[in-house]
């Protein structure tokens, strides 16, 4: 077991990392003073398998659980599901000391968190990841949010969580596509900040599926210490915060111009990082070598690098739109090196065009 602490100043928590980590989440709860009901926001995937597990620790521990279970998949991340929940808090009597405990992947997490951070102006909560993406994304860091039907994330919040559980066990229940979707972050961690840790995931490419604790605890803790160490120079994306973008840019993109229904969210982070890399190589920050590396390892590991059902104009208004664009200039966020990146606001219009259309079927 790991455990890695995130401190933004104000405030800081724990990231606990391990197998089997009921026995951590009592332990957690035993020093802590809620109200007596607690709110489980869960998704129709997650909650069957272990909404009851959880809600069991809840009660032992002497509190009574609430549970909201909403539908699989990025719809739920709405202004209209937030309103459902905001019900059910206010006619169970959720107060500004009740916990809510998100359990499930990335989209359960920003939409739980994006609750607690409004509901009542602010109310502690509980991550408890069950993906591998959220495990080692979105689930640290703080950044909660629900989709605008003109955007991914425009509305949203930084709130950090009282705690993160992160349970490997839990990734034995995945389906093989949600294991290569966290891959799509965590190749992401290596290139922006770690040379080794590629060189790390080159040579375990193809034991991925195995769900060894041996392999995915490095594998997360490593992941999460260098989202943690940038979350707490940067909380709030002043400036450094920016390269956890990488990839993100056409990747937002392309999941909004297939309605984030063909690729899941590691998978068009995947392809992002493709034409981020590819901006870099045009512009001479990379050499071809660097490019192929990174390709090479994508496609090792079973995400895509090329996008069906989008267009060049598609992606381009889509970026335009999205959060990370100011005064009508879009952040790239690009390597000059594998384990190093900036960040650019003036990549001239031809050489984005080139990358878009090179991760276009």
């Amino acid at each position: 077991m790991e455990k890695i602490r995130l401190d933004v100043g104000y405030t800081n928590y724990d990231i606990t990392i391990g197998q089997n980590l009921y026995d951590e989440i009592k332990r957690f709860l035993a020093g802590k003073k809620y109200s007596e009901k607690v709110l489980i926001i869960s998704d129709s995937n997650v909650f069957p398998l272990y909404g009851e597990k959880i809600a069991k620790i809840f009660n032992e521990a002497g509190y009574i659980a609430v549970n909201y279970v909403v539908d699989a998949g990025e719809g739920a991340k709405s202004l209209a599901v937030a309103d459902s929940i905001y019900t059910k808090a206010i006619e169970e009597h959720i107060d500004r000391k009740s916990l809510i405990i998100a359990l499930g992947g990335g989209v359960v997490g920003d939409l739980a968190g994006f609750i607690a951070a409004t509901y009542l102006r602010g109310v502690p909560f509980l991550q408890i990841s069950t993906s591998l993406l959220s495990a080692v994304d979105s689930s640290v860091g703080g950044k909660v949010a629900v989709n605008h039907r003109l955007g991914k994330n425009l509305i949203g919040a930084f709130y950090q969580p009282e705690a993160v559980f992160i349970d490997t066990d839990f990734l034995k229940t995945l389906p093989k596509r949600e294991i290569k979707t966290g891959f799509g972050e965590i190749v992401k961690y290596g290139v922006i900040m770690d040379a080794d840790f590629i060189d790390f995931l080159e040579q375990n490419a193809e034991k991925i599926f195995d769900i060894d604790e041996e392999l995915y605890t490095p594998i997360i803790a490593k992941s999460v210490k260098i989202k943690a160490d940038v979350v707490s120079k940067d909380e709030r994306e002043g400036d450094l915060r920016r390269i956890l973008n990488f990839g993100h840019t056409v990747g937002h993109a392309v999941e909004k111009q297939t309605n984030f229904k063909v690729y899941n969210h590691g998978e068009a982070v995947a392809i992002g990082i493709i034409a981020a890399m590819k901006i870099s190589e045009k512009l001479n920050l990379i050499t071809n070598e660097d490019f192929i590396r990174v390709e090479k390892l994508l496609e090792r590991l079973k995400l895509p690098i090329k996008a069906e059902g989008v267009t060049l104009e598609g992606i381009k208004r889509s970026m335009m739109s999205d959060k990370k664009t100011v005064n009508g200039k879009i952040n790239f966020v690009l390597p000059v090196k594998i384990g190093e990146v900036i960040v650019k606001n003036d990549v001239p219009e031809s050489v984005v065009d080139n990358a878009i259309e090179y991760v276009i079927k």
